[in-house]
């Protein structure tokens, strides 16, 4: 299932055709997805940069086209370089050292904190206006874009020798590549990687945990999917907790309804509320002293 096949899902349910979501899962991915319903489709770009956490398996000693257990999965092999007479590509390999323990304990401090990661050549950005994975299924041979991201942890759950299989807990900004980590991280062992498993845990201080699946959905009638009494469901005021909020009064409640500018000096986007209802996102304007509208919703 894609990010869009739940968007039509939740259509269906809900009967209203304006949905959308907060930052998309791969197919193979599963965890928390924001959805986002009527109006509340204007404010996406609010919930999409939330840092988010993952919870990821990484399976070292192979490598996957796709960075996932979707791909074509081919063993990483140390070459036999006991007969130099034969090209390195052709010789016969022995299995790729294994990843141990403490040698990923050593490595993981080198990718928290704030760093350049190239994105994955099966990833949904895009170049040249298209998604970088249609290019790489055509076989283009593209240079992928390098973002600037910030991990905050990274965590080792699990390890399993045997396996080669090492389950992680990754706190991040938006925009991180989680395939693209376990390759990175894979290659400062000197091996190859790919992610079995992806869950999204958390973005902001939504949870997965918190989160309705959409049988529980499919389950309760149309008239309480919208409404506090479905604990999943968060109102536009309460789900964007992160902004500051102003209660306004009945002037300025008119004065938003229209677009225009009210005075105020704050610095950073803002919530503009009336009686418990969210009117609008504004935020610092040209004129100091004034604030504009960002999202209007009234």
């Amino acid at each position: 299932m894609t990010s869009h096949d739940v968007v039509d899902r939740i259509r269906r349910l809900t009967g209203i055709r304006k949905v959308g979501h907060a930052g998309t899962l791969d197919p193979f991915a599963t965890g928390l997805l924001i959805v986002l319903v009527g109006t509340a489709t204007r404010l996406s770009s609010f919930f999409t940069s939330l840092d988010k956490e993952y919870r990821f398996l990484v399976q070292f000693g192979a490598a996957s086209t796709t960075g996932d257990i979707d791909g074509e999965i081919t063993q990483i092999c140390t070459p036999d370089k006991t007969d130099a007479s034969i090209p390195e590509e052709s010789r016969p390999g022995a299995p790729a050292t294994p990843v141990t323990e403490a040698a990923l304990r050593g490595i993981l401090p080198q990718f928290i904190g704030t760093i350049n990661q190239k994105a994955h050549a099966f990833s949904a950005v895009k170049v040249d206006g298209e998604r970088l994975y249609l290019k790489a299924r055509r076989g283009e041979a593209i240079e992928a874009p390098v973002r600037e991201i910030e991990i905050q942890s990274i965590a080792i759950d699990s390890f399993d020798a045997s396996s080669q299989r090492a389950e992680l807990t990754v706190s991040c900004s938006k925009g991180t590549y989680i395939r693209q980590l376990c390759e990175d991280i894979a290659a400062g062992l000197g091996t190859g990687a790919y992610a079995a498993e992806l869950r999204r845990t958390r973005s902001g201080e939504f949870s997965a945990g918190a989160a309705a699946s959409l049988e529980e959905l499919g389950d309760l009638p149309r008239e309480m999917l919208l409404v506090e009494a479905n604990p999943s469901f968060i109102s536009c005021l309460g789900a964007l907790y992160f902004l500051p909020v102003r209660e306004l009064d009945e002037k300025e409640a008119r004065a938003v309804a229209s677009g225009r500018g009210i005075s105020g000096s704050e610095d950073r986007p803002l919530r503009l509320a009336r009686e418990g209802r969210l009117l609008a996102i504004y935020g610092p304007g040209d004129i100091p002293g004034q604030l504009r509208p960002l999202v209007v919703l009234a």
